[in-house]
């Protein structure tokens, strides 16, 4: 489910697309952005309108989309200046390597690249061509060209190529390319140059060598809150226990037990202006894993428990050498009595904002797309959010955030 994105609504967007098989993919991307809210131009090259037609992206993104002749349209020069002038970011996917080869050697001779020309944007390339185009001398002495220049390059990837070969030259996968776009053009917002520390999942603690003690957390809410970060301009540092989609955070650390996300939380915390602790962190863990698989046979086992860290009160009450964020939110599951709870939680692990949220409720919280919630904040204040999806509730409390965080700028 693709929900808007408040921070990235408006924005503009050239999209190039050049002569590549890989080109269809380039419409998935216009799609994804423009459900986002990003107002997204295309301009394809000939070659490329050979794949695929400029109706397609005109049909999916409700703007023109421009093929070569349109530079000697009626807008005839006029309209690459326009292009360059109004959009935030120039991304070229799939970029092959005479397009590479024209971008780094300056070349001006149709309408894509006399746009790239003449802009003084960022400028996004991700590439795509046979293994072999892309190893060669040439190629890689025009990628460190562009690559000095300031533009940004993602890819290729690895795998099955259209000549049946494999290796290197496949294109970033769209959801790859969505991703990179949407930290360039969140570059200048609310949460420009924070370093934002967000934990995701529920944790495993092991019991034996193939068995562990777990809670239902899926992770959807930290990676929405992840997202929703980076779309603000923030340095994102994600900790989870469970995959999250290419690009969610700056830094994504994979742990499994609150041991670990204890000491990934702690050494990302030296430098954060921001920890939200989203993930559900198992209060206790088996006092001893059996380093064997237990048998069936020889019975249940005697279950003995021993507390795990409590990594919100650590951080926020600065009882660790690291320092404290200057903003620590923390989340309450309940099932009852939420907001007393709640108010209760914020008090004792000195939190700025805490966000409880009803999990005995089937259409929110665990596993679903979806979440209602409160936020209480230290002045006593609450605000009570309905039942939304979890991205545009993500939104919300990274507005809180943003600005708790310009107030204490002040």
């Amino acid at each position: 489910m693709i929900v808007p994105s408040t921070a990235l609504r408006g924005k503009q967007l050239v999209l190039g697309v050049t002569g590549s098989i890989a080109c269809y993919k380039a419409i998935a991307v216009a799609s994804h952005l423009t459900q986002l809210g990003v107002i997204v131009h295309t301009v394809l090259t000939d070659n490329a309108a050979r794949f695929v037609t400029p109706l397609a992206f005109q049909a999916v993104t409700g703007q023109p989309a421009y093929a070569g002749a349109a530079l000697w349209g009626q807008e005839a020069h006029i309209l690459h200046t326009r292009l360059a002038r109004q959009a935030e970011l120039l991304a070229i996917a799939p970029a092959t390597a005479h397009t590479l080869a024209r971008l780094a050697q300056g070349q001006a001779d149709n309408l894509l690249l006399v746009t790239a020309l003449a802009s003084d944007r960022p400028l996004l390339l991700a590439p795509a061509m046979d293994g072999g185009m892309w190893e060669h001398p040439a190629t890689q002495a025009n990628v460190s060209v562009l690559r000095r220049r300031g533009a940004v390059l993602l890819g290729p990837d690895d795998g099955r190529l259209a000549s049946g070969q494999t290796g290197p030259g496949r294109l970033a996968a769209p959801e790859a390319i969505v991703g990179r776009i949407r930290a360039l053009l969140g570059q200048a917002g609310s949460l420009t140059q924070a370093k934002v520390v967000v934990t995701a999942g529920g944790t495993r603690e092991p019991l034996d060598a193939v068995r562990h003690i777990a809670n239902r957390s899926s992770g959807k809410q930290g990676a929405a809150l992840a997202q929703a970060a980076r779309d603000r301009g923030a340095d994102v540092t994600l900790v989870s226990t469970v995959p999250v989609a290419p690009e969610t955070g700056n830094a994504t650390l994979r742990v499994d037990t609150a041991r670990e996300m204890r000491e990934a939380v702690r050494v990302a915390c030296r430098q954060a202006d921001v920890l939200i602790m989203a993930a559900a962190v198992a209060d206790f863990r088996p006092a001893a894993a059996h380093a064997r698989k237990l048998k069936k046979a020889d019975g249940p086992p005697a279950l003995s428990l021993a507390p795990n860290p409590d990594i919100l009160h650590e951080i926020s009450a600065g009882s660790v050498r690291d320092g404290r964020p200057r903003v620590v939110v923390g989340f309450a599951a309940e099932t009852h009595d939420g907001p007393t709870h709640a108010r209760q939680k914020l008090r004792a692990k000195n939190l700025d904002l805490v966000v409880v949220n009803d999990v005995g409720r089937s259409d929110i919280g665990f596993g679903s797309e979806h979440n209602a919630a409160h936020i209480l904040d230290r002045q006593g204040g609450i605000e009570e959010l309905p039942r939304m999806p979890k991205f545009a509730l993500a939104e919300r409390i990274l507005e809180r955030v943003a600005r708790l965080l310009a107030e204490r700028s002040l």
